[in-house]
């Protein structure tokens, strides 16, 4: 595999950009006779409403993707729940909300009793992780349309209206923090599995991974919402916030000022990005597209704030480290 791999796998991102452009267009146009409550985010990780002058609600959906194949695969399910709500209140925190309770929606073939538990299992997990609740949900059964099944949420969360963080006030010279991910999380599975085809899941490949190849990729998306939490509530100024999903680190470019980015010391790659890359033939650029790469999400403060920003982070991560830094324009 070579050249475009993830288009080979069967991801055209050109296109779902395209789609969702369609989608933004099509939404945009909705006619409510009233002022909109919407506060201006475009582009950004979470949506915030407001409720009245001072509050905010934040509000996100997501699901877990591709990666339930590999669940099926392995024939486990107890740990899909937790990406379902880390993909959710990871991208709330972005704002500077609280998360607070996120919905479930279970797509089942046919309603497997055993499954479902395990999902459950795994969604109580990332709620305690995340210390939100779930209140509801639906399960639909929907043999006529779906092979296997399909976890999605919605989360959503508080913040005071002049509390949020948009990035807005990022600075040339502020400080990227950036913090490990446990593995893939919940992005790029279908270059992963494309380019893993044919590895046995029970089985660590020429022993690189220091566990079987099933175990790292069903390894759960990291909860980043009560060391985070722990940060904006603490006197360090939080200019900027990325979940860094499927785009990499350039979702740094997501948050509001006219700044760029320059990672000039990125944390670690994990083995199992390696073994993708070279078996999927991917260049480097196209893998920090696609996957995080070692870095799940970035904190941006002011170099003033960054020693007491990276004591805070680095208690529950202690390989959290300064990565790059804002420049003054967009690279």
């Amino acid at each position: 595999m070579s050249g475009d791999a993830y288009a080979k796998a069967g991801v055209d991102q050109g296109a779902a950009d395209s789609a969702v452009a369609g989608l933004v267009r099509a939404l945009g146009a909705i006619v409510l006779g009233r002022p909109s409550r919407a506060v201006p985010l475009p582009g950004h990780y979470a949506s915030v409403i407001r409720i009245d002058e001072r509050t905010g609600i934040a509000l996100s959906t997501d699901g877990v993707g591709t990666k339930l194949l590999v669940a099926e695969q392995l024939g486990r399910f107890d740990t899909v729940g937790i990406d379902c709500v880390a993909m959710n209140v990871n991208d709330v925190i972005c704002v500077g909300a609280e998360p607070l309770a996120m919905l479930d929606y279970i797509a089942i073939e046919r309603a497997d009793p055993a499954v479902c538990e395990q999902i459950g299992i795994g969604l109580a997990r990332g709620a305690e992780l995340a210390g939100i609740e779930i209140p509801g949900g639906e399960l639909a059964q929907l043999g006529d349309m779906v092979r296997g099944f399909d976890v999605a949420g919605a989360c959503f969360g508080t913040v005071a209206l002049d509390a949020i963080v948009d990035g807005s006030t990022v600075r040339p010279g502020d400080a990227v923090i950036g913090l490990p991910s446990s593995g893939l999380h919940s992005n790029g599975y279908t270059l992963a599995r494309s380019a893993l085809e044919g590895l046995p899941l029970d089985e660590d490949p020429e022993g690189r991974l220091g566990r079987p190849l099933g175990e790292a990729l069903l390894e759960p998306t990291e909860i980043y919402v009560k060391p985070v939490l722990e940060l904006l509530r603490s006197e360090v100024e939080v200019r900027g916030l990325a979940h860094i999903t499927s785009g990499g680190l350039g979702n740094l470019n997501r948050l509001a000022a006219d700044v760029g980015y320059e990672i000039d010391a990125p944390l670690p790659v994990p083995p199992i990005f390696e073994l993708i890359q070279e078996r999927a033939g991917a260049s480097d650029e196209e893998m920090h597209e696609v996957f995080n790469m070692g870095c799940g999400f970035c904190c941006v403060v002011p170099t003033s704030d960054e020693a007491r920003a990276l004591e805070l982070l680095s208690r529950p991560y202690p390989e959290a480290r300064r990565i790059g830094h804002s420049v003054s324009s967009k690279l």
